[in-house]
């Protein structure tokens, strides 16, 4: 009996997430349909980068700094009495361009996009906004999924990149002030270890997370039903399906990157 009711309860949580990432492709191909409209929507565009990206510059550079800093001091922890600090900013940088840098990045704009997005469109749906939109002959996918996609993948490496520079930047602090570490050292260590490849694969991770935690919020946004408390819980789902996305993502593109 209890293996019967086990055996249960697995067919539905697979049968559960099969149906939801059939959901997500069908509303993946339905943007990429609207994609010669990317010219013609660029206003929307750009509004959504506007709030993507430049609203979220506070926030990634207080994380950033951050995980620089804590990674510079954990580095020379693992470091001290194995090797010379004069590999902390090599160690440090490599740390920060495959993993660090993307990975945080990302979950940090999983809380504050996805949901967002998730809660913006659960509300225009339990309020029929979105049925307005449908009656006025306006394809609620091209007119709000679409935007919030487009500009989800394209600030995604753009936010990363301006991640790489104050990681290190709070990398280089905690060397400097708290470790002893000259610029010099630390800069040239960085320098002399620097791969392009390491670089470019992180950002190929931000595309990846950028579009998908976008295409989740809108998705799970646009079936948001039962007023208040549905979009209370598209909010979080927004982010728990966002958040295993890209933890689960990263280590497949890690598979095949590294």
């Amino acid at each position: 009996m209890k293996r019967a009711i086990i055996i249960s309860a697995v067919g539905r949580r697979t049968l559960h997430f099969l149906m939801e990432i059939g959901r997500l492709a069908i509303l993946l191909y339905r943007i990429i349909l609207y994609t010669p409209r990317l010219i013609k929507d660029r206003g929307l565009i750009v509004e959504q980068m506007l709030k993507m990206g430049v609203n979220s510059l506070p926030l990634v550079s207080v994380v950033s700094i951050f995980t620089g800093a804590v990674s510079s001091w954990q580095a020379a922890y693992q470091l001290q009495g194995l090797i010379s600090f004069d590999f902390l900013g090599a160690s440090v940088s490599a740390a920060i361009f495959i993993e660090l840098a993307p990975v945080l990045t990302a979950i940090v704009i999983a809380g504050r996009v996805s949901a967002s997005i998730a809660a913006e469109l659960g509300t225009m749906m339990v309020t029929e906004q979105i049925d307005a939109l449908e009656t006025l002959a306006i394809s609620p996918v091209r007119y709000l999924a679409f935007p919030r996609f487009t500009a989800g993948w394209v600030m995604m490496p753009i936010l990363v990149i301006y991640s790489y520079l104050v990681a290190h930047l709070g990398a280089f602090f905690v060397a400097n002030l708290l470790l002893n570490i000259d610029a010099n050292i630390f800069f040239r260590s960085v320098r002399n270890y620097f791969s392009v490849y390491n670089a470019v694969a992180g950002l190929i991770k931000a595309l990846v997370f950028g579009a998908g935690t976008s295409l989740i919020g809108c998705s799970i946004g646009f079936r948001t039903r039962g007023g208040a408390e549905g979009v209370g819980k598209a909010t979080i789902q927004a982010f728990v399906y966002s958040s295993a996305f890209i933890l689960i993502s990263d280590y497949v593109l890690a598979m095949i990157l590294f």
